[in-house]
């Protein structure tokens, strides 16, 4: 059958993978033909993979456990996907909950898939407080979620993957590794369409600081410049981001500390004041949203001093790294 597929699901044994794989198995339609689970920890300890995988049931028989060697959520995808004989291979995050129908509504999503369609991309939705406004880490979780050729819930034929080599495992986080996957495909020929199938996400518990480690992501997006040309925005409908305005702010600061200590006071006033109005800008843009408690206040003010000089020295220290990088299309099997 051509809408034969198997699951392959990265993870790192968080708490939600036993959610993850209780939602597969309390799902109705017809089952994946094999589900492989690729521990992508550095030091895996395969005991903690014991009661998650007991809450798959009869499902467990159809599971396969191999391990990636912590190289990242790209080459985890790849060892799954070289693992899988099936045509199609629907690849899930570790924190996604299937819908209670999800077999179902996959098997129609392949059936209805034309031959020239590489991948069909699962609708996620991601639970809200209704009793107050989203957070800034809501609202990103919503971003993330409703990204184009997100891998949340994506399902891809498996020979159009064979056919550009898979992920680039280049990219070491879970960040860009499936836009760029998606326009290589794009660029072969092939479509990606959306489907009906539903996913829930979950927003992931609250880490004050989340948002400055993410700014490692601007390597990520130096990388896709490399690959895919300066306009990789426009023909993945992704948003640009703040990337220039976190240059300018972090270039201001840095200048009124230069000029404060050469003691040319006047210039140094004229930067720093620069740099707190840039400042005091984005901060206003993340809080104003939001539901403005002290708790949330005090994040978004303190990670907002601090998400400019982060993005700065992760973009520009990934277009360093990244320079030699040649564009995917001169180097396209």
């Amino acid at each position: 059958m051509t809408t034969a597929y198997a699951v392959v699901i990265p993870t790192l044994a968080h708490d939600t993978l036993a959610d993850c794989l209780g939602a597969l198995a309390a799902a109705t339609g017809p089952w994946p033909h094999e589900i492989v689970l690729v521990d992508d920890r550095s030091d895996p300890d395969p005991g903690t993979l014991e009661h998650p995988l007991s809450v798959l049931g009869d499902l467990r028989d159809r599971t396969t456990v191999l391990y990636g060697g912590g190289r990242g959520p790209a080459a985890a995808r790849n060892t799954g996907l070289r693992a899988v004989a099936s045509p199609w291979v629907a690849f899930l995050d570790d924190d996604a909950q299937v819908g209670p129908h999800w077999y179902e509504q996959l098997t129609q999503d392949l059936a209805a898939a034309s031959p020239d369609t590489a991948g069909v991309q699962g609708v996620v939705a991601v639970p809200l407080p209704r009793s107050r406004r989203p957070t800034d880490g809501e609202r990103e979780t919503v971003a993330r979620a409703r990204a184009r050729w997100g891998t949340v819930d994506m399902a891809y034929r498996t020979d159009a993957l064979k056919q550009v080599r898979g992920f680039d495992e280049r990219f070491l986080r879970a960040h860009r590794e499936d836009v760029d996957l998606a326009l290589r495909l794009l660029d072969a020929g092939w479509g990606i369409r959306q489907g009906r199938r539903t996913t829930r996400h979950p927003v992931p518990p609250a880490d004050r600081w989340a948002s400055v480690a993410a700014q490692r992501g601007h390597a990520d997006d130096a990388l896709m410049q490399r690959l895919h040309g300066a306009g990789w925005w426009y023909k993945a409908v992704a948003p640009r981001g703040r990337v220039r305005s976190h240059l300018a702010v972090t270039a201001a600061g840095a200048a009124a500390c230069v000029l404060a200590a050469a003691r040319r006071r006047t210039a140094a006033a004229v930067a720093a004041s620069f740099w707190a109005a840039g400042t005091a800008e984005f901060a206003w843009a993340r809080i104003a949203p939001g539901p403005r408690t002290r708790d949330e206040v005090t994040t978004l003010v303190a990670t907002s001093v601090l998400i400019p000089p982060a993005a700065s020295w992760f973009r520009l220290s990934g277009l360093w790294r990244h320079r030699g990088v040649r564009p995917w299309r001169e180097v396209a099997p």
